[in-house]
């Protein structure tokens, strides 16, 4: 090899993504590589000049100008490459580019560069643009069995299945014998219907129902009811909760815990092909926060629930370490959450008596999203049922309220600074006066109502009536996305916070206080990417609560782009991994966790993503605005 072509191949190899390369492609893109030379001033590429090279600067500076050939849109420098995403598009250039410093500029030729791509697949998500964001998220999904498991794969044997005609006493001798401890019940049907799949003798039937040994033994027993009675009589029937044989042991795992069932049949499509314990769930994995959260459900005193809360950091560093993903990590901690408010609510329950009238306990922001770090407070709110009369009722709830939000800030989770909490009493309404104050606030969008929006609208429930909170849930739904005044409003609340970048894409950070030099990813970051991400999820009358089940609703629709969905969803999951494990190392080495990184500390590939990350969030919002006009603001100005 000549002098000149190692020199190329060890200055590419410094920089991202040709550190990917094995030697031998980097050999290959070496060799094909042709230099010119571009005095400052001079221009490198022309607005719709045909593009048969990438651009790879080996010394000085660029700029890339929008269309029309005046208006900045980036600066590059030195190991920067340009002209690659509209190659990959197959299309002329897009983006004028001028040299602002004299420059040696490396050429790649198509070909060279295309090979490259098909041979290295991290080289080939790197140059996508979200696949960079993407390359670094999907590394971090891999290390935990939990995660690694399909739920097909802890199958041991084939469910029993019986009709809704079957008498309790055949049920339970055919559950003896086969050594189970629940049976699915299931009904003949039309074969046309959605749940509908063939039994083991091809007839027609769905899944109407689950009968557990527990069932037996609570209902029959206790009540007295006949042996001869049908399975219908005691079956589960409201709502059948299953997770597909496809989804991770993890998945399956979380989503008991979160309904607190034991046994949770796996699907193949339609048809069931066996049935998980919680119990065996356990057993295979018992070092991370869901062996947490079971014992928080069973905890019988509020000292017990607070020695427990202990637990929380420990558990939270474990599963980083682990590598478990932001997802499952702020999914696990937010179930933890709601587990001490259940069974708060519970414990609240037994000291004060049954409640006198029904309610649901909801728990809003973060921790129903379930996007909640180690660092999120509470925020919570009391539904209680229409029947409620302050004079007899209002003493009881006020009690229950400030027990759990006390018992919560004990047990770690400070309270709420807006007193959005059920403590407060404007919070804690029947379920008509929430419904007054949903309409209202989308009705009047002014900024008192935006800012409550933008908490209320994110709501999960913790305990009790769930269906009052799918009630409001649909609400908002239905009336949100038929409003479009509403939705211009979300839309410029959304663009108050802007991402930390500077003009020649620089980080913008704090120059005061305690956050000085540093840039706050909840603020700057993950919460803006959430309210412009929910202000499209209420177009589309979305009733998913989390950020990336929003954006599944979304992908549905027209609002968004598939290129800018992709996007989103990985600058999401990239800000949230960097902000937990930011959080993670923080604990680990004895400091206080917060939301503030320094980009200065990080290595030159980390700021890249960063810096990626909230250019999604800028295009985000820049396209919001253009999305949700404020119409009657246009038509003032006219």
């Amino acid at each position: 090899m000549s002098i000149e072509l190692y020199e190329i191949e060890q200055h590419m190899a410094r920089f991202e993504p040709f550190s990917r390369l094995p030697a031998p492609l980097l050999q290959a893109v070496a060799n094909a590589v042709e230099i010119s030379y571009f005095k400052a001033g001079e221009q490198i590429l022309t607005r719709d000049q045909p593009l048969e090279h990438v651009c790879y600067i080996r010394s000085g500076a660029v700029e890339l100008y929008q269309r029309d050939g005046t208006t900045l849109f980036n600066r590059l420098g030195e190991g920067d490459l340009f002209g690659y995403t509209d190659l990959a598009r197959k299309r002329a250039v897009r983006y004028p580019v001028t040299a602002i410093e004299d420059s040696l500029i490396y050429y790649i030729d198509a070909a060279t560069f295309e090979q490259v791509a098909d041979e290295c697949e991290e080289f080939a998500e790197f140059v996508d643009v979200s696949g960079r964001l993407k390359h670094v998220f999907e590394q971090q999904r891999q290390s935990s069995p939990l995660l690694s498991t399909k739920a097909r794969q802890l199958v041991q044997m084939k469910p029993l299945l019986a009709t809704a005609s079957m008498s309790l006493s055949e049920a339970a001798s055919m559950m003896q014998e086969q050594h189970v401890t629940c049976v699915l019940v299931t009904e003949p049907c039309d074969s046309t219907l959605p749940l509908a799949f063939l039994d083991d003798e091809d007839h027609p039937v769905m899944l109407v129902g689950i009968v557990t040994d527990r069932d037996m033994c609570t209902r029959v027993v206790a009540e007295a009811i006949s042996p001869q009675a049908s399975l219908r009589e005691i079956m589960t029937s409201r709502r059948i909760i299953t997770t597909q044989a496809s989804d991770s042991a993890y998945e399956a795992m979380l989503k008991m815990l979160d309904e607190r069932i034991q046994h949770l049949p796996i699907l193949n499509g339609k048809r069931p092909i066996g049935v998980l314990q919680l119990a065996d769930l356990l057993r295979f994995e018992t070092s991370n926060n869901l062996f947490l959260i079971n014992t928080i459900l069973r905890q019988p005193s509020t000292e017990g629930l607070v020695r427990l809360s202990q637990d929380v950091r420990r558990d939270f560093v474990s599963m980083v370490e682990q590598q478990s993903g932001s997802d499952m990590i702020s999914r696990a901690l937010s179930l933890t959450g709601r587990a001490f408010v259940h069974r708060l609510c519970e414990l609240a329950e037994e000291q004060f008596g049954p409640p006198p009238v029904p309610y649901a306990m909801m728990v809003l922001g973060s921790m129903a999203r379930e996007e909640v770090t180690i660092t999120s407070d509470q925020d919570n709110a009391l539904i209680i049922a229409d029947s409620y009369q302050e004079s007899l009722h209002g003493d009881y709830f006020k009690q229950l309220a400030e027990f759990v939000t006390d018992h919560m800030a004990e047990c770690g989770y400070a309270y709420c600074s807006g007193e959005i909490m059920a403590s407060n009493a404007k919070w804690r309404q029947p379920l008509s006066v929430w419904r007054h104050y949903f309409s209202d606030w989308i009705a009047t969008p002014t900024p008192e109502h935006l800012l409550e929006s933008s908490i209320f609208f994110d709501l999960a429930c913790a305990h009790g009536e769930e269906s009052f909170v799918q009630e409001l849930r649909e609400l908002i739904a239905q009336q949100a996305s038929s409003n479009p005044r509403f939705l211009a409003a979300m839309a410029r609340n959304a663009n108050n916070r802007t991402p930390p970048l500077g003009f020649f894409r620089t980080f913008v950070m704090e120059q005061d206080g305690a956050e000085r030099r540093s840039i706050n990813l909840k603020r700057r970051g993950t919460a803006p990417l959430s309210d412009v991400i929910r202000v499209h999820a209420l177009a589309c009358g979305s009733t998913q609560q989390s950020t990336l089940g929003r954006l599944d609703d979304i992908a549905h629709t027209q609002l968004v782009t598939a290129e800018m969905i992709k996007r989103l969803r990985y600058a999401f999951e990239y800000l949230s991994t960097l902000r937990i494990n930011h959080q993670a190392a923080a604990i680990s080495q004895g400091e206080a966790p917060d939301n503030s990184v320094e980009p200065d500390t990080f290595s030159r590939s980390e700021r890249h993503h960063l810096r990626e990350a909230f250019e999604t969030l800028r295009d985000a919002q820049k396209f919001l605005g253009f999305r949700y006009p404020l119409k009657g603001n246009r038509e003032r100005h006219s």
